[in-house]
């Protein structure tokens, strides 16, 4: 154990005072100890969220809030935070129970954003906001050499028909359900319909916004369906 530990600190470039606290972030529910990183996770989430956003700000000063929003959701997530994870091959060193492992816990997406979480917030408490930015940038680059909303940045509708091509054979249908208010106000609900069920439904104030809305909710759902 002390040395994937050490392995991982000369990754991180940084040597933990408080062993204890880098082995909680790396202790999965499923190993039964009296302590698990999902506190550590909920932290280091908040902190990713801040250094994205403050990096963010000052690379693109002309850009939109909106824009910004999408460019952090698109690599403040589980997905982007698996690619900073496997930097670190995380699933060498995560501990986790005989089954987890059985079922191919190191390589799962969902296990791994929350292992990297949870590093990170374990970073943020003993050595500060700094080292922390210092640390995630630093992979953050290392994963995406070109950040910007085209290298970056997919639709939701993209993403979800690669994913239902590549795992149903199909594309998704995108129904009108309903329209809402006056013409000047129209709001339009429209549903995600694969293999003729109906996945996912949503609001918006165009048909495009709808669509990428419900599509987005589609890929939450069919995403927590394969963990």
């Amino acid at each position: 154990m002390k040395n994937s530990i050490d392995i991982l600190q000369k990754r991180l470039d940084y040597q933990f005072k408080d062993k204890n606290l880098i082995i909680e972030a790396l202790t999965h529910k499923s190993y039964k100890k009296p302590y698990n990183n999902e506190r550590l996770e909920f932290l280091g989430d908040a902190v990713m969220d801040l250094i994205v956003g403050e990096y963010l700000y000052h690379k693109f000063p002309n850009v939109a809030e909106g824009e910004l929003s999408k460019l952090r959701a698109s690599l403040v997530n589980e997905k982007g935070f698996k690619k900073l994870a496997d930097i670190l091959n995380l699933g060498d060193h995560i501990f986790i129970s005989l089954a987890e492992e059985n079922n191919k816990g190191r390589e799962k997406s969902s296990l791994l954003s929350n292992a990297f979480e949870s590093i990170m917030g374990a970073l943020y408490l003993e050595a500060g906001l700094k080292k922390v930015q210092q640390v995630s940038i630093h992979l953050l680059e290392s994963a995406y050499p070109i950040i910007d909303m085209n290298a970056i940045f997919r639709d939701y509708k993209t993403t979800l028909q690669e994913l239902t091509q590549a795992n149903f054979g199909e594309t998704p249908e995108y129904k009108l359900l309903r329209t809402f208010g006056p013409d000047h106000m129209k709001e339009f609900e429209i549903a995600v319909v694969i293999q003729g069920k109906e996945i996912s439904k949503a609001r918006g104030k165009s048909k495009k916004e709808a669509q990428q809305e419900s599509a987005k909710l589609a890929l939450e759902i069919l995403n927590k369906e394969t963990v």
